[in-house]
């Protein structure tokens, strides 16, 4: 799946930069008039008006097939696999089931001032290795 992923992006980049290429050779709205005047448009390889067909039809190809590697790549990055890495792990412990454990000091409560017994915490208690002795 990254493979594909690989060459999908690689198609779009190409594509885009065929793209700038196509957009900057061909000539604006003003160029009309400059043509007018001998600039020798009749003369190129596709005549008058050929170079603005195939300049024209030869963007629009570079733009559809961005455009579909556009939305090819983001429909695979949607449908992306969990057990590639993509999820964390407390992601992959709620996709299983499995409720994520709670820190000590959440699972317990603190005690209130009316929980705690005045004197209790002075009260000497023996360690557990002289108790079994």
């Amino acid at each position: 799946m990254q493979v594909l992923m690989n060459l999908v992006l690689v198609l779009q980049l190409i594509a885009a930069l065929a793209m700038i290429g196509l957009v900057l050779v061909q000539h604006g709205k003003g160029a009309d008039m400059g043509a007018s005047f001998g600039s020798g448009a009749s003369g190129s390889l596709f005549g008058a008006t050929g170079s603005a067909n195939f300049l024209s039809r030869s963007t629009a190809i570079a733009a559809t097939i961005f455009f579909v590697c556009t939305l090819a790549l983001a429909y695979m990055s949607s449908h992306r696999e969990s057990g590639l890495g993509g999820s964390t792990a407390a992601e992959r412990l709620l996709e299983q089931g499995a409720a994520p454990a709670l820190p000590a000091s959440a699972a317990a409560p603190a005690a209130s001032s009316a929980d705690v017994v005045p004197g209790a915490a002075l009260s000497p208690v023996a360690p557990a290795s002289a108790a079994s002795n």
